[in-house]
């Protein structure tokens, strides 16, 4: 059966891992996949993910970051915005803010998968994938 959202599936999984905390999680691969986990491995938010071969499927091997003891969250929240029922683009003037700056939303925009701070400091706006915080 095919997938109408992959990106929600992968938030979803990491969501739920970090709420049952487990160390690692399994996610399908893709190359939006592997940008968007290598901005949460950039802004702090995972340890660190890794290319594993699943039966002949690539897939991507997430490691979640704790606190000092299982109980202290790094990633307290994670939503997707753009849905592929309705997207959700801001551009340059309007890049959303999570939590006033707190946390992070991942944009598509033609310069790659980013961050908006990153979006501010390049001038460009883009489809608004996630909220992380």
């Amino acid at each position: 059966m095919t997938m109408s959202d992959p990106i929600a599936d992968m938030l979803t999984r990491i969501r739920n891992a970090n709420t049952a905390k487990h160390d690692t999680v399994d996610v399908p691969s893709s190359k939006m996949k592997l940008a968007i986990a290598d901005i949460l491995v950039n802004e702090g938010y995972i340890a660190k993910y890794d290319m594993v071969e699943d039966g002949g499927f690539q897939t991507i091997r997430i490691t979640l970051k704790y606190g000092k003891d299982k109980n202290e969250k790094i990633i307290s929240g994670i939503k997707r915005i753009s849905k592929p029922g309705l997207r959700v683009y801001a551009n340059k003037e309007e890049l959303p803010r999570v939590l006033g700056g707190l946390g992070i939303a991942i944009l598509s925009t033609n310069q790659g998968v980013i961050t908006d701070k990153e979006a501010r400091r390049l001038g460009v706006g883009g489809e608004v994938l996630a909220f992380v915080w």
